[in-house]
């Protein structure tokens, strides 16, 4: 089977240009959504290995790793991403995808806001749960620093310096492996330039509902009809594995639980 290329996209959605990354064929899709002050090379090496079976498709989420901020009015806030990721599904016109959510959690509201019907599948792996909004240290330091005046800019201007991105409170506790340099100063690089970026990741971390509504969220689980196997890191820091046990048991057909490399 010929591997298809891997082409670069970008869509004019309600909240601006969303890009993207589709490997095109005629396989199952595949939609891979990364998280907080990240892009979707998050994904490269899954989508090198599913690529020759699978139609991938990696958009970048304003998050704060997208280069392209977003309209001055948009909606970043969980749900208000969510919901776009619900259009981005729909404006390319995507059935039947398989929508697999890795640190960014919000995917899992459009399950209780009714957006969920192009989904067939819907694979959580460690990721934002429950109340754990942002996740963990890195997450309750990231809203501290949203909240105050020029707070994002200082917090992220010290992950220049590598060292810095290895501590457990920033990058360090998310992964056992090292993460490639030029990898990481592409995912913080329009936090460092563009003070739109910061804006737009400021609405996404002052935008997390209050704690009831996060678990309405994770209640309406319960409802999804479909597959929705579960997958979660052991020795995860910031998103503990027991928010792994609790969705799978939430859940009314979880499926069988994905590969891991």
């Amino acid at each position: 089977m010929t591997e298809p290329e891997l082409s670069a996209g970008v869509l004019e959605l309600s909240a601006g240009v969303v890009e993207y990354e589709d490997t095109g064929g005629d396989g199952p899709v595949l939609v891979l959504l990364h998280g907080v002050a990240m892009d979707g090379s998050l994904w490269r090496h899954v989508v090198a290995d599913l690529r020759a079976g699978h139609r991938c498709i990696v958009p970048t989420l304003p998050l704060g790793g997208h280069r392209r901020p977003m309209r001055p009015d948009a909606d970043l806030s969980v749900l208000g991403v969510a919901r776009l990721v619900a259009e981005f599904l729909e404006a390319l016109d995507l059935t039947d995808v398989t929508l697999v959510m890795n640190d960014w959690g919000g995917a899992q509201a459009l399950v209780a806001d009714g957006r969920d019907q192009r989904i067939g599948k819907l694979v959580i792996t460690s990721c934002e749960a429950f109340d754990n909004f942002p996740p963990g240290l890195p997450g309750n330091n990231l809203h501290t620093s949203a909240r105050l005046p020029g707070g994002l800019r200082t917090a992220f201007t010290p992950l220049r310096r590598l060292p810095m991105r290895r501590l457990p409170m920033t990058w360090g506790g998310m992964t056992r492996r090292s993460v490639p340099d030029e990898v990481m100063d592409g995912w913080f690089r329009p936090l460092w330039t563009s003070k739109e970026i910061r804006r737009d990741l400021r609405k996404y971390v002052l935008g997390v509902p209050p704690k009831d509504e996060l678990l309405r969220w994770a209640e309406a689980l319960r409802t999804l009809d479909r597959p929705a196997p579960v997958a979660w890191a052991a020795e995860d820091r910031a998103m503990p594995p027991e928010h792994g046990r609790r969705p799978a048991e939430l859940l009314p057909r979880r499926g069988e639980a994905p590969a891991t490399t």
